[in-house]
């Protein structure tokens, strides 16, 4: 029977995500929406399963062709469009990824492939053209296993004992669920274990349902609705989830469920009805339109035009996709070959993994759009950041002629240093990690064992390489004042300081700028004893992804007019930190060098020459980049050699 209160249950659901997605703060929780998806899933598919296994009927073959007839024609479509649309729009970097996040989501495997590239709350998250497939995937690999599950025990168990099963089961999910979003928050959002609990809920309001009167239906659906609508308003992406708070809108959805309310003027309305069908469909088209609105650089106006574009787009798609029926009835195996979903699924991850290994097809583009793009992926080449590279080494081993120790800038200048020397003859050592500068008695906000490295650098340096020039180079203005590109900025803390030494601070003070020079001048003083030491300044960081956008730039309008940052702009972000570093290197007897001199002129930092940029993000130097530089350590190795 059709229920129109989980139809408009469904409305509510993609309705929050929506507007979540176009605008946080629109409505803070509205991913919780997922978690209603979720639990009306469970319900349905318990359903399915048990009301076919009571009358004998069940096939498991059967069940896989009800869902993927369901759910594949759809996202198969919506991958179509966006390989061609990439083609003529995106740039080869990034088709290259949509490639992978095409055949990862046609294969129902994309959670996996989401979970080890960012955070699903991460600003990079607003650039992946199919990032909210991933929920389908969970749903997808809960019905392949569930329904294997149930038919398993069912052969060994009463249906009265395998309820009890399920029930305690979905309780050990729970818990599961609840250790794991505090110990590997990524990982328990996007993988079924951790989210099984949410369909499990939704199967025991199938398995246990709820004797109500009228009168009682009303007022359990009001208190569920109550409780999703609180989620949807009280959690925000800071919120761990799905911890503790996914019981308001999971158990929100269930008290809806089992309200089985099919008289509801709050579910059952016409606009909620109407959504609640195209559901599906509105959910798959309106992410990309929220990443193209970020990719176009769109003004906030165009978002309420989004939100009515995903309503337009999904009713289509219901309309002339979702709705037509490719079931077939399977009485022998050959029948299966008759099956259009899998033709569909096989051809868009064969498109998918060619976009992905063609790189792209880079051939395709212009030539200047190619080389911006590029350099992306043109980083130090002796991969110094690897934890089991302790030290890096670049060149000779016998004749060690440089170290240089630091965080992810100081691997971005490696191979600069090593330019200065004949690698035949002399090697270069790096003492490099990423996000960990060096110095003593520091500790990082978040959970991090930058400390421990420090201990081994400092042993390190005191016991090998004597008399060896070390350049300390470090991002230190980051660690100070927090992130400098604005699409890297995601939550309050990511503009607020990351380390601190002993006391917190959550903003800059003169205190915590105190404590990093008095934590600089101990290290430098420490090091000094064994190595000649010189500092360099901050290198200028761009603002944003100097080869994503350029590249774009150049793909989309044919020109990237942006020459720069205006070196007073580098001043006012790095004024005080450049003066701690100037008063250690003079208590020290520290020398400094400064990457302004050979990267900036006419009051201008350059983001790139001839057309290349000389970064491979927005404040990493590229290879071609730190090359500028090459001059400004061979000035000083050479005066340190005549001495």
């Amino acid at each position: 029977m059709f229920r129109n209160d989980i139809n408009g249950l469904r409305a509510v659901a993609v309705i929050a995500v929506v507007l979540f997605h176009f605008n946080p703060v629109w409505l803070p929780g509205g991913f919780a929406g997922v978690d209603v998806f979720f639990v009306i899933s469970g319900y349905l598919m318990a359903g399915i399963i048990f009301n076919n296994i009571d009358s004998g009927k069940f096939s498991i073959v059967d069940f896989y062709i009800a869902r993927a007839n369901r759910i594949v024609p759809a996202l198969a479509a919506l991958c179509l469009f966006l390989l061609i649309f990439g083609w003529f729009f995106i740039t080869p970097y990034e088709y290259r990824a949509l490639g992978k996040h095409v055949a990862s989501s046609i294969g129902f495997v994309s959670n996996f492939v989401y979970l080890f590239e960012s955070g699903y709350f991460d600003a990079a998250s607003h650039e992946k053209w199919l990032l909210h497939t991933w929920s389908l995937s969970v749903e997808w690999q809960f019905y392949l296993l569930f329904p294997l599950i149930v038919l398993m025990l069912s052969k060994f168990l009463t249906i009265s004992v395998l309820r009890k099963v399920l029930l305690f089961g979905t309780f050990l999910c729970f818990l599961f669920s609840l250790y794991a979003s505090y110990v590997w928050p990524n990982a328990a959002y996007y993988l079924l274990p951790s989210r099984a609990w949410e369909m499990l809920i939704g199967s025991l309001a199938f398995i246990y349902p709820w004797k109500l009167s009228r009168a009682h239906r009303s007022v359990v659906e009001v208190l569920g609705v109550g409780m999703i609508l609180s989620a949807f308003i009280l959690a925000s992406a800071n919120s761990v989830w799905p911890g503790y708070m996914a019981l308001l809108p999971v158990l929100g959805s269930y008290l809806v469920v089992q309200a089985g309310n099919n008289e509801s003027y709050i579910t059952n309305n016409p606009i909620f009805q109407k959504l609640g069908l195209w559901s599906y469909s509105i959910y798959l088209w309106h992410w990309p339109l929220v990443v193209l609105f970020g990719y176009l650089a769109l003004p906030e106006m165009f978002l309420y035009f989004g939100v009515l574009t995903s309503i337009v787009l999904g009713f289509l798609s219901y309309r002339f996709i979702e709705s037509v029926n490719f079931r077939v009835v399977v009485k022998k195996a050959i029948h299966l070959f008759s099956f259009a979903p899998a033709y569909m699924m096989l051809l868009i991850a064969i498109a998918g993994s060619a976009v992905y290994l063609g790189a792209g097809f880079q051939w395709h583009y212009p030539l200047d759009v190619v080389i911006a793009n590029n350099e992306q992926n043109n980083r130090n080449p002796y991969h110094c950041m690897s934890q089991s590279k302790f030290p890096c080494l670049a060149g000779s081993n016998e004749n060690i002629s440089a170290i240089v120790v630091g965080d992810s800038h100081a691997d971005a200048l490696f191979t600069s240093v090593v330019s200065v020397f004949d690698n035949e003859s002399n090697g270069v050592v790096g003492l490099i990690k990423s996000s960990c500068p060096f110095l003593l008695g520091m500790k990082f906000m978040r959970a991090s064992n930058c400390g421990e490295e420090n201990e081994r650098r400092i042993e390190y340096l005191l016991n090998n390489h004597q008399g060896v020039p070390l350049v300390w180079i470090a991002r230190m203005s980051s660690y100070i004042y927090g992130q400098s590109d604005p699409a890297r900025v995601n939550r309050e803390a990511d503009v607020q300081p990351s380390i601190y030494f002993s006391n917190k601070y959550f903003s800059v003070t003169p205190e915590l700028l105190n404590e990093l020079e008095l934590s600089m001048l101990d290290t430098i003083s420490r090091i000094n004893t064994v190595h000649p030491v010189v500092i360099v300044l901050p290198t200028p960081e761009m603002r944003f992804n100097v080869p994503k956008v350029m590249s774009k730039e150049l793909l989309l309008h044919d020109d990237f007019s942006f020459k720069g940052l205006s070196y007073s702009a580098y001043v006012e972000r790095n004024k005080e930190v450049r003066e701690i570093f100037e008063r250690v290197a003079q208590k020290t007897n520290a020398l400094i060098l400064d990457p302004v001199l050979y990267l900036c002129d006419n009051q201008v930092c350059k983001a790139e020459i001839d057309g290349r940029p000389i970064y491979y993000d927005g404040d990493h130097m590229s290879e071609s980049g730190n090359k500028l530089l090459s001059s400004m350590f061979a000035n000083f190795f050479d005066t340190y050699a005549l001495q």
